[in-house]
């Protein structure tokens, strides 16, 4: 903490120049925000709590910033530990817009084409990305029935999106009377719906509608049981792209890192939180895992919320709320996530793959509901040098594949099954889009669900927190303001809006609509004057 904070810019307010001396006497004047976690939630709240006059410290138990936005390096090879699916980047460019400065000007995003290859049992595939006349044209190649279907199912996407979305992905759930509000919307869209029902409602061939139903997978949902609000994701995808930012996601959580030095917000990494501070009913600071306590007028959590009510706030400070959400918790399923590198390239092998088993509907059942590790699966294939070869040494290729499997509800001893299972992914990926994988592969190292909770400290190793099941969803979730503490906030996957880049950011953009300018900024300058 220094006297940066005290002249660098807040939102809406110029400060008047200060000698040095003038600036120190005010840093201890001005509130103090910590914030637990840095992932993409944590590092938009840092951001928007500074833009908004607040002296602020960001701690996370990662020696990197950007939660599971880890970046991996390995003989050469590089990875991106989590997302790599970029929407909606004028989330970001929003960050950046706070202070005067351009998203732009810090980082190279890149539009794919195609978004998604998928990669079906018999051998078929079906590209799904470019232009709506070049996906109307894929779409007839498989159906052509279904291409009035598809416009249908993405105009009523539209509608979903300006509701869910535009409407409310920014707004605070922490009161039922909102949720009251937007019933009759809910209702009129079919919100009950799954997104498996919704799909099927507008196309008929099986392939297409497992193709448009495999979103709620990318933030931790079962199509089956995932509400259809959901469906705004092609929507969202059609209107603003899917993209790849040159270097990675770690080229965004690079320059993210960057703004938040410049715009002096104290970063403090490799530190684990192990309790929020309550007393009275209110957020004091938090304490970590050495002993030390940090003092905080206001407490802002990425942490996931289940680890937050289950580890770091004592159950007797909690609302009935929260205890009886956490009681009645349906998790994300878990991820095996195989990283490595090729000795040669896959020059036809796309930059997002979904590699599709032949069972669809019965073995996500098996992993979100009987919690069985089944012989076959379903993959997402991320292969970066397509677009960016400086992700590999000259001469070959980069990957990590990622595989749903069941969280740690279920009874798996990953030390047995995890080379198991990466030998049958390894065979079957040989065997098809991958050939001679087994000769040429090199580098590799995987994470299995027991990685995600003692990496992220995610409650039952699920990949994306609670599951967005309709019962878990908007004020059914964790609310973003803390249930029964003041002054403690929530954003994150574990709350509303859900999982997913653009969820976490807007989990952010709620969290700052709650939370007032740090008025005493301004005071003491007209006082100063």
């Amino acid at each position: 903490m220094n006297a940066d904070y005290a002249t660098a810019p807040v939102r809406g307010y110029q400060p008047r120049p200060r000698t040095p001396e003038v600036a120190a006497r005010l840093v201890a004047s001005v509130p103090h925000a910590i914030v637990v976690g840095a992932g993409f939630g944590g590092i938009a709240s840092a951001l928007r709590l500074r833009a908004k006059g607040y002296r602020v410290t960001l701690i996370d138990r990662c020696r990197q910033i950007g939660g599971r936005a880890q970046v991996f390096e390995r003989d050469g090879f590089r990875h991106d530990a989590g997302p790599t699916v970029i929407t909606a980047p004028f989330l970001f460019e929003e960050l950046f817009a706070l202070f005067g400065e351009r998203f732009a000007d810090h980082v190279d995003l890149v539009a794919l084409k195609p978004w998604y290859r998928f990669c079906f049992a018999d051998g078929e595939h079906f590209d799904y990305g470019g232009t709506l006349d070049e996906t109307l044209a894929e779409i007839g190649r498989i159906s052509a029935e279904d291409r009035a279907g598809y416009l249908r199912l993405l105009e009523h996407s539209k509608r979903l999106f300006d509701i869910g979305f535009t409407r409310l992905s920014d707004k605070p759930f922490d009161r039922f009377l909102t949720m009251l509000r937007v019933i009759p919307s809910l209702v009129r869209l079919r919100c009950d719906r799954t997104v498996w029902g919704l799909v099927t409602t507008f196309l008929k061939n099986e392939k297409l509608r497992q193709a448009f139903s495999i979103q709620p997978l990318l933030v931790g949902g079962n199509p089956f049981d995932t509400t259809s609000i959901y469906g705004l994701i092609h929507y969202l995808e059609r209107a603003h792209g899917v993209f790849f930012a040159m270097g990675g996601t770690g080229a965004i959580t690079r320059a993210l890192a960057a703004l938040l030095e410049r715009r002096g917000v104290a970063v403090q990494l490799g530190t684990t939180v192990s309790r929020i501070r309550v007393e009275s009913g209110v957020a004091t600071g938090v304490e970590v895992a050495n002993g030390g306590v940090i003092a905080a007028d206001l407490v802002v959590s990425n942490a996931d919320a289940a680890h937050l009510y289950t580890s770091m706030i004592p159950t007797s400070k909690q609302a009935l709320s929260a205890r009886l959400k956490l009681a009645s918790a349906s998790y994300s399923m878990g991820l095996f996530v195989l990283y490595f590198g090729t000795r040669k390239t896959y020059p036809d092998v796309a930059h997002h793959t979904i590699w599709l088993g032949e069972r669809y509907r019965e073995l996500l059942d098996e992993i979100f509901n009987q919690k069985v590790l089944s012989d076959d699966f379903s993959l997402y294939l991320h292969r970066p040098t397509a677009t960016d070869p400086s992700f590999a040494p000259a001469g070959c290729d980069s990957f990590y594949v990622l595989c749903p499997v069941p969280n740690l509800q279920a009874d798996i001893d990953w030390a047995v099954e995890a080379p198991r299972l990466r030998d049958r992914i390894v065979a079957a990926l040989g065997r098809t889009i991958l050939p001679g994988l087994a000769d040429t592969i090199t580098a590799e190292f995987s994470m299995t669900p027991r990685d995600f909770k003692h990496d992220y400290l995610s409650v039952n190793g699920a990949g994306f927190s609670v599951a967005p099941v309709f019962r878990q969803s908007a004020w059914f979730r964790f609310h973003n303001r803390a249930e029964g503490i003041r002054n403690l906030y929530l954003v994150g996957a574990g709350t509303h809006p859900g999982a997913g880049l653009p969820g976490v950011l807007c989990s952010a953009k709620v969290v700052d609509a709650m939370i007032p300018v740090a008025e005493l900024v301004v005071r003491t300058e007209q006082r100063a004057a």
